[in-house]
């Protein structure tokens, strides 16, 4: 399955578009507690996610306590932030769970903490077998794009992901409109 090529320019405002919250099903579970999109993990990311078109999306604001250099977003959070992304375009966009087998990441320019809110928005680029290919995209507060990712995603059968991290299809993540 081959996608078209991504915009790498400044961010294009999309909330014009048809957005769909996605609900995140894992918070039943009371062990649950990712560093990325748990709503209970306190010094986590907290993540929540909306789906516009082909992507999947988020928003979060950095705290001075991310800094790795003065008033700059660590690129170690950076890169959690776009990993975390593609899990969830796996989970939304092929109704399964994977694991990152692959990541590579272009640092573009410095997310400033003061700029405020950073937005990251992520789609599959392309599937080869039981790998998602997903191409991720981090602008920071300012609307600039700052980091570019391809990140390759071993997908398991529907069946296992189901197994092993309770995941019940794409239709747990949508809430009952």
């Amino acid at each position: 399955m081959l996608v078209p090529p991504i915009s790498r320019g400044k961010h294009i405002n999309t909330s014009t578009m048809a957005n769909r919250k996605i609900k995140n099903p894992f918070t039943t579970s009371e062990t649950y507690n990712c560093f990325g999109c748990s709503p209970r993990n306190q010094i986590g990311l907290q993540l929540e996610f909306e789906e516009e078109g082909d992507w999947i999306t988020a928003e979060w604001t950095p705290k001075r306590d991310y800094e790795g250099w003065f008033n700059v977003l660590h690129g170690g959070l950076q890169t959690t932030l776009l990993d975390e992304l593609g899990s969830w375009v796996v989970f939304v966009k092929m109704g399964t769970a994977g694991v990152t087998s692959k990541l590579e990441i272009k640092f573009i320019k410095p997310v400033h903490v003061d700029k405020g809110t950073v937005r990251i928005k992520g789609r599959i680029k392309e599937i080869r077998r039981n790998i998602a290919i997903i191409e991720a995209l981090l602008y920071g507060g300012d609307g600039e794009l700052c980091a570019v990712s391809t990140m390759h995603y071993f997908a398991f059968a529907q069946e296992k992901a189901r197994e092993m991290m309770m995941l019940l299809g794409p239709q747990a993540f949508f809430k009952n409109d």
